[in-house]
């Protein structure tokens, strides 16, 4: 297995990792969460250190499975997970919600999921257009700064979000497709 250091992190991570969206059905049609557990275990034992995971990704199963997966292999020192906040399910729906009291649930939510204290890479899913991106942007800074996570990384944002967003928190990643991509390596024209 092939390994990279994500910068300014020390984080080291898989240059393969796994995403869990399909795993657990919604728009994917129907999963057998058995399998997913399985394929999550055999990833572990095959060397792969990071997994891609969302409270939105059914219905918060994708991140129990993985929680419980970690804990049973007992890697939890050995892994990164990236998790995602800012989705809420609504009446069957999934909105964004990047309002502050929810921002502050969903981590204690995927904290218990994935059993864990520490989320090595969180993630905004998808700006909120009804909030302030600075607000955001400064609670994801107040959890690095309190050691809740190790590293912050945006996804579905444009370059000027992006730009706005970095204005008052430094991320290390850009989710774009399911593909992690390095700030730096990205974008490169974009001002510290």
């Amino acid at each position: 297995m092939e390994f990279v250091t994500l910068a300014k992190t020390g984080l080291r991570l898989s240059r393969v990792g796994l995403g869990t969206w399909s795993m657990t059905g919604d728009w994917w049609g129907p999963a057998d969460p058995q399998e997913a557990y399985a394929t999550l275990r055999k990833a572990i034992d095959l060397g792969i250190t990071l997994f891609d995971t969302a409270p939105a990704y059914g219905r918060g199963l994708s991140e129990e499975l993985l929680g419980r997966a970690i804990r049973d292999a007992g890697c939890r020192d050995r892994v990164a997970i990236a998790t995602k906040a800012g989705l809420q399910w609504t009446n069957s729906k999934v909105v964004r919600n990047c309002s502050l009291s929810w921002l502050a649930q969903d981590l204690e939510n995927s904290l218990r999921r994935l059993q864990t204290d520490v989320i090595d890479i969180y993630q905004v899913h998808w700006p909120d257009p009804l909030e302030p991106l600075e607000e955001t942007a400064a609670f994801f800074g107040r959890l690095l700064q309190e050691g809740k996570i190790r590293a912050i990384g945006v996804s579905n944002f444009s370059p000027e979000q992006m730009e706005r967003f970095r204005q008052v928190a430094v991320f290390s990643l850009i989710t774009i497709v399911g593909t992690f991509v390095s700030e730096m390596t990205l974008l490169p024209g974009l001002s510290a």
